[in-house]
C-alpha cells in the first residue's frame, strides 16, 4: 500500500514535466514590415557605413560642443528619469524569472477555543477551553504546463528592453538638441558680429549725410532715411543679444545646471566632414531607439496576449505543508508534533463571468495596436530621414547661390556709393543696397545654420547619439 502511494506522489510529480510539450503559448516573429524606398531617394549606397554608426565624438570636430555633449549625457534630469524607469523595469525582470520557482510561506498561530456543553442549550455554561499552538510551512509550485509563466517572464523582459531603448531615444533626442543649440548660439554671434559692423558704418553713414545736407548737397530726407536704417539695425542688434541670452538658457537646461555664459566657437570653424551616407533602410530597425522601442512593446504585447490565452486552460499546482502542531506548548516543537501534508491540484475555470474572455480579447486588440504603431513609427522615421536629406542637400546648392549674391550685392553697393558721388544715384539707392546686402548676408548666416542643424537631424533621425 505504500508503494502504491509512492507511485502515486512520483506521478503527480511528473505529470507537468510530460505536458510541456502541450504550450499553448506561440513564439514571436517579427510583423511583416515595408522598408523598401522608406528613404524617398535613390542615394542608398549598399556598402557604405551609416551615419547613425559613427560616434558624436568623431561627427563633430568643436571640441567645446563634444564636452557640453558629454555633459548633458552625465547631468541631464531627462536621461536620470529615463534611468529610473530602467530601475523599475530590473525589478520586473528579477520577478519574472523567479516565477519558475516554488514559493514557501511560513506560519505560526496560537489558538485559544471554548466550547458550549453537550445540551447545547442557549446561555449553559462552557467547558474547560482548550489551547491549540502550530508552526508550519507552506511549499507550493505551479506547473508552466501553457507556458504561461514563460511568457510573463519574456513580456518583463521585452518591457524591460523597451525602457532601455527609450533611454537611448532620450540620449539621442538630447545629443541633437545641444548640437542645434550650440549651432544657433554661433549662428547668432556672427549675426552679432555683422549687425554691430553694420551699426558702426551706418552710424558714420549718419555724420556723413549729415554733413552733405550742410553743405547742400542732401536734404533732410536722406538724413531721416539714414537715420532709420541706423535705429533699425540698433533695434535688431538687442533682438539678438535677447536670443543669444534665451538660447544660453536653453542648453543651461539641457545640460542640467544653472544658467550661464557659456564659451564657444564661431560659425566659420564649424566642419562636419562625414558623407552623408545613409545606410540601407533596414539599419533603422537596429539602430533607431524609438524602433526598437516600439518592437519591443509588439513583443511585450504578444507575450501578454499568450498569457491571456493560457488562461482558458487548466492549472496545476503541487502544495506541501508541514510543521508542528500541540495542543500543550511545552509539546510544541517536538517530533510527536510533526504533520505532512502533500495536495495535487487542479483548476479548471468554468463560469467566471467572461472575465478570462475579455482579458484575452483585449490583449489581442492591444497587439494589433502594438504593431501599428511599430509600423508607424517606421513611416515616421523614414519621413524624417527623407526631409533631413533632403534639407541638407538644399542647404548646400542654395549655399553657392547665396554667396553669390552676397558677392553681387556687396558690388552693387560699393559701385552705388561711388556713383553717388559722381552724382549719377541718390542716397537712397545707396541705403537700399547697404539694406540688400546686409539681408543677403544675414541669410547666408542662417543657411548655415540651416545646413548644420539638417546634419544633426540626419543623424538623430537615423538613430545616432547615443552610442
Amino acid at each position: 500500500m505504500q508503494k502504491f502511494a509512492i507511485n502515486k506522489f512520483f506521478l503527480v510529480a511528473l505529470l507537468p514535466l510530460m505536458l510541456q510539450s502541450c504550450f499553448v503559448a506561440k513564439n514571436y516573429t517579427r510583423p511583416e514590415v515595408e522598408i523598401e524606398n522608406l528613404y524617398r531617394t535613390d542615394n542608398l549606397p549598399q556598402d557604405s557605413v551609416s551615419l547613425a554608426s559613427v560616434s558624436y565624438k568623431d561627427l563633430f570636430t568643436d571640441s567645446h560642443l563634444k564636452t557640453y555633449i558629454q555633459k548633458g549625457l552625465d547631468n541631464n534630469l531627462d536621461i536620470r528619469i529615463a534611468l529610473q524607469n530602467i530601475t523599475a523595469a530590473q525589478a520586473y525582470v528579477k520577478q519574472g524569472k523567479a516565477g519558475y520557482l516554488p514559493t514557501l510561506n511560513g506560519a505560526a498561530s496560537a489558538t485559544r477555543t471554548a466550547k458550549n456543553s453537550e445540551n447545547g442549550q442557549f446561555g449553559s455554561f462552557f467547558t474547560q477551553p482548550f489551547n491549540q499552538y502550530e508552526a508550519s510551512g507552506t511549499l507550493s509550485w505551479e506547473a508552466d504546463i501553457w507556458g504561461k509563466i514563460r511568457s510573463t517572464k519574456r513580456a518583463s523582459d521585452a518591457s524591460y528592453l523597451q525602457t532601455v531603448a527609450a533611454h537611448k531615444a532620450v540620449k539621442t533626442d538630447l545629443v541633437a538638441q545641444i548640437a542645434t543649440t550650440y549651432y544657433q548660439l554661433l549662428a547668432l554671434d556672427k549675426q552679432i558680429k555683422i549687425t554691430e559692423e553694420t551699426i558702426e558704418n551706418r552710424s558714420k553713414s549718419v555724420e556723413t549725410i549729415t554733413a552733405l545736407k550742410e553743405a547742400g548737397q542732401a536734404n533732410q530726407v536722406g538724413v531721416d532715411q539714414t537715420a532709420a536704417q541706423l535705429y533699425s539695425a540698433q533695434s535688431q542688434l538687442l533682438d539678438l543679444k535677447n536670443l543669444v541670452y534665451q538660447t544660453e538658457n536653453t542648453l543651461s537646461i539641457l545640460l542640467g545646471e544653472q544658467p550661464k555664459t557659456y564659451e564657444r566657437s564661431s560659425l566659420d570653424n564649424q566642419n562636419i566632414s562625414n558623407e552623408m551616407q545613409l545606410g540601407v533602410p533596414v539599419l533603422l530597425l537596429r539602430n533607431r531607439p524609438d524602433i526598437m522601442q516600439a518592437e519591443y512593446s509588439v513583443v511585450n504585447s504578444f507575450e501578454l496576449t499568450n498569457v491571456a490565452k493560457s488562461n482558458f486552460y487548466p492549472s496545476i499546482t503541487l502544495s506541501a505543508q508541514g510543521g508542528f502542531q500541540s495542543l500543550e506548548l511545552d509539546n510544541w516543537i517536538d517530533s510527536h508534533s510533526i504533520f505532512a501534508n502533500l495536495i495535487g491540484g487542479l483548476t479548471q475555470p468554468i463560469f467566471n463571468g467572461r472575465k478570462i474572455r475579455t482579458a484575452y480579447e483585449v490583449a489581442q486588440a492591444q497587439q494589433e495596436q502594438s504593431i501599428l504603431n511599430f509600423k508607424k513609427a517606421l513611416l515616421i522615421a523614414g519621413k524624417e530621414v527623407s526631409e533631413a536629406l533632403n534639407e541638407y542637400n538644399i542647404s548646400v546648392e542654395k549655399e553657392v547661390f547665396i554667396t553669390k549674391q552676397v558677392v553681387a550685392l556687396k558690388r552693387a553697393e560699393d559701385n552705388s556709393e561711388e556713383l553717388l558721388n559722381s552724382g549719377y544715384l541718390t542716397y537712397l539707392d545707396l541705403l537700399t543696397a547697404r539694406e540688400n546686402s546686409l539681408n543677403a548676408e544675414l541669410n547666408l548666416i542662417s543657411n548655415k545654420f540651416t545646413q548644420l542643424s539638417a546634419t544633426v537631424e540626419l543623424y538623430r533621425s537615423l538613430g545616432g547619439g547615443w552610442q
